[in-house]
């Protein structure tokens, strides 16, 4: 359970730097990020068993993986009201990559740390 939380809160943080960067992702505040980045994760454990299946993203060079989270960070902006995408799939896509990079470099700051391992 404390590992789901961990979790939650690094793509809480994640999404926080996200609608700080020029990416064209708005959150009106901390409340609506953190809902949103709850969202996302639900969403992606909802899919995440097609998402992460090793053999298909091996075939699609990771594309399935990247397209996967853009549907859903796409699909987050639309059940959260107060979290949007300026720029449309541009900013799904970039938020996609972002939190790809930024939730990987903050796990791994968290298992140097021993927070996880």
């Amino acid at each position: 359970m404390l590992s789901l939380i961990i979790v939650w809160a690094v793509t809480t943080l994640t999404f926080i730097i996200l609608t700080q960067l020029p990416t064209g992702i708005e959150a009106d505040d901390f409340s609506k990020a953190a809902l949103a980045a709850l969202v996302f994760g639900l969403l992606n454990g909802i899919s995440g068993w097609l998402l992460n299946n090793t053999l298909l993203n091996v075939l699609t060079l990771g594309l399935l993986f990247l397209v996967g989270n853009t549907v859903l960070f796409g699909l987050s902006a639309l059940i959260v009201k107060g979290f949007r995408l300026r720029w449309g799939i541009m900013s799904a896509i970039i938020g996609a990559l972002g939190v790809t990079i930024i939730n990987s470099i903050l796990f791994k700051i968290l298992a140097v740390v021993g927070i996880l391992t």
